[in-house]
């Protein structure tokens, strides 16, 4: 197989940067085919990996809580109190808008819908 040409602006236009693409050159012991570098890539990236929120979210220690005891999954709650928590939740699996604006719209508000259920919550807005 011929050797294959990944320069930096390579990697980089797939969203990893100089560390991870190092990072990846170890895991694999090898240079990557164009397949395998953007499976990482999109693994990696914040819509499936959180690479940018991950770091923030720890400082929170409910967050880091949370995680070592393996109980988030898509939804947030916030506790105010009480016994009264707040759900929050973000969609981003809305490509299908861009196909069939009303009915893809409606996947990201149906994502939104279950996972605040899933949480034990209801929504109120959507």
């Amino acid at each position: 197989m011929a050797a294959l040409n990944i320069t930096p602006e390579v990697y980089t236009s797939m969203g990893l940067n100089d560390g991870e693409y190092k990072l990846l050159l170890e895991l694999l012991g090898r240079e990557p085919s164009y397949t395998e570098l953007g499976m990482f890539a999109v693994m990696w990236s914040e819509h499936c990996g959180y690479k940018y929120s991950r770091p923030v979210l720890n400082y929170f220690k409910n967050y880091r809580e949370a995680m070592a005891e393996g109980g988030l999954e898509n939804a947030g709650v916030v506790d105010i109190g009480e016994g009264i928590g707040i759900t929050f939740k973000v969609e981003s699996h809305n490509h299908p808008s861009a196909v069939e604006p009303y009915q893809g719209a409606a996947t990201g508000v149906g994502g939104i819908i279950r996972d605040i259920l899933t949480m034990g919550a209801r929504p109120i807005a959507g």
